[in-house]
């Protein structure tokens, strides 16, 4: 019997069993009673109301009692809530369970995904005090496209033109950006325009980059198991994604010494890769570069190590949420070079807030920097033609 005829069976009996007590349930509340026990047995319990709402981006547990949601770039806090501790608890083990990961008082940290992607983070005593956390990144069942963020303004036409070409001309892409800046979904974005004919290796340590391509090979890291063996790490990932002839490497966020790996990889045929990283700045993102590159275990000279960036990062993205909870890419900055033991680096277009609304909501606008790339010369050899009076220092308008 396939799982969808097990549901209608279930879901018949438990309305059969309902409407025996018709004289106590209304037909609303009959109904609620079964969606309820659908949801439990099946689902992720008093969770999956709130999975069902596409205008919820984040829903975040603090506890068995306590439920907050975030829509349009602002917190809300739900009336959902658990039985007790014990049963929010058995949903995250659920969670975590389906993607072969655990999560016990030996190993009281996870990161999981859920079925479509979304990321999932929780955590449970000793180490939560007041209850286990759970904490979940939405994304959307379809990937959202270049005229999504423009009709958002969350970027300028010009640039989302440059950056295409920039991909399609296979240069090095670095996406930094805090939590929650949108760095997973521009990457997604930007992805969408390498050929179909090329193979691409995706690394994650949990798999949430939907790529449309035909050819991708997805692989995502493995904790160690209760004796502390089996561990897969995303350099591993990394070291043998480079035996596995692929035309790119997308890393889904480079945190540690897999920096290394990825740089390498960067400068050594396989152009086109791109990542993201956590920082504040696009010149903050070199300078966290080089902190996890000198993680990797080698004693190397810093000016080895920012040669090697310079030479394999060529386009640095900063995505930002602003206040009001907008979300903008805030800078494209390409790398020219070394300078002496300084990377060279140079603004080619800018978000300029200027203010706040009357609902305190980031307002300003984009401008290109009147620098003309460096890299314009190498896109047209590549076919990729870029106009190049979008870089001549003006407002850019939608």
């Amino acid at each position: 019997m396939s799982d969808d005829e097990v549901r209608s069976e279930i879901r018949q009996t438990a309305s059969e069993l309902c409407s025996q007590s018709s004289s106590l349930l209304t037909a609303g509340e009959r109904e609620k009673l079964v969606n309820d026990v659908m949801d439990e047995a099946f689902g992720l319990g008093p969770l999956e109301s709130l999975l069902r709402d596409p205008s919820i981006s984040d829903i975040l547990v603090n506890g068995p009692d306590t439920v907050y949601v975030e829509r349009n770039g602002r917190l809300e806090l739900t009336d959902i809530t658990f039985g007790n501790e014990p049963h929010l608890l058995q949903i995250i083990q659920r969670i975590v369970g389906r993607v072969g990961r655990r999560i016990d008082e030996t190993s009281p940290i996870a990161d999981a995904r859920l079925m479509d992607g979304s990321r999932v983070n929780a955590i449970i005593p000793p180490l939560a005090l007041d209850g286990s956390l759970l904490c979940i990144r939405r994304f959307s069942a379809k990937p959202l496209m270049a005229a999504d963020l423009i009709a958002k303004q969350s970027i300028a036409p010009e640039m989302i033109d440059f950056l295409a070409g920039c991909v399609k001309a296979r240069l090095n892409l670095l996406i930094s950006g805090g939590t929650g800046s949108g760095k997973t979904t521009f990457l997604n974005l930007m992805s969408g325009y390498i050929p179909h004919d090329e193979r691409i290796a995706t690394i994650e340590d949990a798999a949430e980059l939907q790529l449309q391509q035909r050819h991708v090979v997805r692989m995502e890291t493995r904790p160690a198991n209760v004796e502390g063996q089996g561990q897969v790490t995303m350099r591993d990932l990394v070291r043998n994604a480079l035996r596995m002839r692929p035309d790119r490497v997308i890393i889904g966020e480079s945190r540690g010494p897999e920096a290394l790996d990825m740089l390498q990889a960067m400068n050594t045929g396989h152009d086109g890769s791109m990542t993201t990283l956590h920082a504040n700045d696009t010149r903050d993102a070199l300078s966290r570069m080089e902190m996890m590159v000198g993680m990797a275990g080698f004693d190397m000279p810093m000016w080895v190590i920012r040669k090697q960036i310079a030479s394999a990062v060529h386009i640095v993205v900063q995505a930002a949420r602003l206040s009001g909870g907008v979300r903008k890419i805030t800078k494209i900055s390409e790398i020219t070079g070394m300078e002496g033991d300084i990377i060279s680096m140079q603004d080619i277009f800018q978000f300029k807030q200027t203010g706040l609304d009357s609902n305190r909501v980031a307002q300003g606008h984009f401008i290109s920097c009147g620098i003309r790339p460096k890299c314009l010369e190498h896109l047209n050899v590549m076919g990729v033609n870029i106009q190049p009076d979008m870089f001549e220092g003006q407002s850019l308008s939608f």
